[in-house]
């Protein structure tokens, strides 16, 4: 595993030192696995089937019990929304 170092700013910093229960790294972790996916769902335009798996699990959806025609409306929603989210994040960032 790589190491990085990070900045953040002192009150950040005092703020974070109150949990100390949390381990700051894997927060860092998977903040950044999680942008990096976003992206790469942008690029791509797919999610890719083992990341839905996991999301799904997480979330302890159902699916079961909803339409493939409603699955699918929901699936164009969100990823319309996370396309115009991302958009604007890596805009605002540039």
């Amino acid at each position: 595993m790589v190491n990085i170092t990070v900045s953040i700013p002192e009150e950040l910093y005092r703020k974070m030192k109150k949990y100390s229960e949390v381990r700051w790294s894997e927060v860092v972790r998977k903040a950044l696995a999680d942008y990096v996916w976003r992206l790469e769902v942008m690029e791509k335009g797919v999610v890719p089937s083992e990341r839905l798996a996991e999301i799904l699990k997480e979330s302890s959806l159902d699916i079961g019990s909803i339409s493939l025609e409603k699955a699918l409306e929901y699936y164009e929603r969100v990823r319309e929304a996370e396309w115009r989210r991302l958009q604007f994040t890596t805009q605002a960032r540039s």
